[in-house]
């Protein structure tokens, strides 16, 4: 398995917390819910805390919406 550090694990924290917000906002039988838990999952092993996580799920509203909030 590749080793992923610095700027390249950065972007894959963003990367998964982009994707989880965009599948949570997609309705109905479209929403992968098994690809998000999955993404999740990732996530909760790659950032150690809630205040990382917290930058990463901000990120990927202003990257989906625009907005921080």
């Amino acid at each position: 398995m590749a080793e992923i550090t610095g700027r390249e694990l950065h972007l894959v924290k963003k990367a998964l917390a982009i994707a989880v917000l965009a599948i949570e906002r997609q309705p109905g039988p479209f929403q992968s819910h098994s690809d998000m838990q999955d993404m999740k999952g990732l996530l909760d092993l790659l950032v150690p805390g809630d205040t990382e996580l917290a930058f990463y799920a901000r990120a990927a509203r202003i990257a989906v919406t625009g907005n921080p909030e």
